[in-house]
C-alpha cells in the first residue's frame, strides 16, 4: 500500500504548482483553502486521528470528486476505524481497481468474516477474537496480561495510542494473517496481535509474546510504516527480554538490506535467528548512547518525516552501519 503521506506531500507539491499559474482572488483563495486542508489531512494522518482525517478527506473530495488518490485515502480511513461494511461498499463504489485497493478489499473481507466466526471479548483498551472454546480464563488472563503491557508501554514511551487495539487467539492457519508464514514464526503483528491459542497453557512464553507483539503495534502507532524492521523487532526484543543475554549466534553477519526487509520473508531458521540478534543487539547500543525512551520515541516519529541515517545521526550521532560495525 502506497505510503500515506508521500502522496499526500506530492499533491502539496502540485497544488503549488497550479497556484503560480491562476489568477484571480476567487481561484486564490479556493487553492489556499485546499492546501489548508491537505495540511490538515496529513497530520491527522500522521496522528491516526482517523475523524479528522475523514473530515478533511471528504471535503477535498467535494472539490474533486474523481480524484483516486483521496478515494483510496478515505477506504484506509474507513478501514482503521473499524467500519469494515461501510468500507467494501465503498469500495465497490469506485470507478476504479488496483492493485493497493483490491489489497484491502481483500484483507477488509477477511475481517469481515472473523468477526462473524470467532468469539469476542473486550477491555478498555483491546479486542480479543479467539477460535473455539477457549476457556473465559484464559481470555480474561489475555486481557489483563495485554493491560499490563499496554500501561507499561504508554508510561514507558509517553505515548497513548488513539485506537484501540486487537488480539486474535487462533487455533487454524486461516486466522493466522494474510499470506504464507515459515515454520519458525510463531506471533505476528499484521494491524492485529494474532498469537496461537496453544501459547495461553505456558505463561513464560505468552507473556514476553504479548509485550512483544504488543511494541510493534505501539511501533506503528508511533511512526506508521516507517521504521527499518531491524528497529522495529530490536526495540520489541529489548522490551520483551526474552532473548537478552544470549551468545552471538553461529554464521556470517547479516548485512544492512536484510535487516531491513520484513524477517517473515527469511526461511531458513537459522538466518532468521542471527536477523534478531543484530537488531537488538543494535537497538542496545542505541541506548547505550541514551537510554530514555522518551528520546527514542521522538527518534521513531522523526521517521515519519526522513530516512532512518539522518534520524539515527540526529538523535544518537550514528548511522547503521556504524551500528552494525560495533556489534560484529
Amino acid at each position: 500500500m502506497k505510503n500515506l503521506i508521500v502522496i499526500f506531500l506530492a499533491m502539496v507539491a502540485a497544488l503549488i504548482l497550479v497556484r503560480s499559474v491562476v489568477s484571480g482572488k476567487a481561484e486564490m483563495e479556493r487553492f489556499q483553502k485546499r492546501e489548508t486542508l491537505v495540511a490538515e489531512a496529513t497530520e491527522c494522518l500522521e496522528s491516526g486521528e482517523w475523524n479528522c482525517a475523514e473530515k478533511a478527506v471528504r471535503e477535498l473530495l467535494c472539490d474533486a470528486p474523481h480524484d483516486t488518490n483521496l478515494q483510496m485515502h478515505l477506504a484506509i480511513i474507513l478501514y482503521e476505524q473499524e467500519r469494515y461494511e461501510e468500507c467494501r461498499k465503498y469500495i465497490a463504489s469506485l470507478g476504479f481497481k488496483n492493485h493497493d485497493l483490491e489489497m484491502l478489499d481483500t484483507k477488509v473481507a477477511s475481517l469481515i468474516r472473523e468477526m462473524a466466526e470467532l468469539g469476542i471479548e473486550r477491555s478498555m483498551h483491546f479486542r480479543v477474537e479467539f477460535e473455539g472454546d477457549l476457556p473465559k480464563r484464559d481470555i480474561m488472563e489475555a486481557l489483563a496480561v495485554l493491560e499490563v503491557a499496554y500501561d507499561s508501554l504508554c508510561r514507558l514511551f509517553d505515548f497513548h495510542p488513539e485506537n484501540k487495539m486487537h488480539l486474535v487467539l487462533y487455533e487454524s492457519a486461516q486466522y493466522q494473517g494474510v499470506g504464507p508464514r515459515p515454520e519458525w514464526v510463531g506471533a505476528v503483528y499484521d494491524g492485529k496481535l494474532r498469537i496461537p491459542v496453544n501459547v495461553m497453557q505456558y505463561r513464560e512464553i505468552y507473556r514476553p509474546m504479548f509485550f512483544h507483539e504488543l511494541t510493534h503495534a505501539f511501533v506503528r502507532a508511533m511512526a506508521w510504516n516507517k521504521v527499518p524492521l531491524w528497529i522495529n523487532e530490536g526495540i520489541a526484543q529489548v522490551i520483551d527480554a526474552s532473548r537478552t543475554g544470549m551468545p552471538r549466534p553461529e554464521g556470517g553477519v547479516p548485512d544492512l538490506g536484510a535487516l531491513t526487509e520484513p524477517f517473515v520473508n527469511e526461511n531458513n531458521t537459522s538466518n532468521a535467528v542471527r536477523l534478531y540478534w543484530y537488531s537488538q543487539r543494535m537497538v542496545e547500543q542505541i541506548l547505550r548512547r541514551d537510554a530514555n525512551f522518551v528520546h527514542f520515541r521522538e527518534f521513531l516519529q522523526s521517521l515519519r518525516h526522513g530516512e532512518a541515517d539522518e534520524s539515527l545521526q540526529k538523535f544518537y550521532g550514528v548511522t547503521a552501519a556504524q551500528l552494525l560495525d560495533e556489534v560484529r
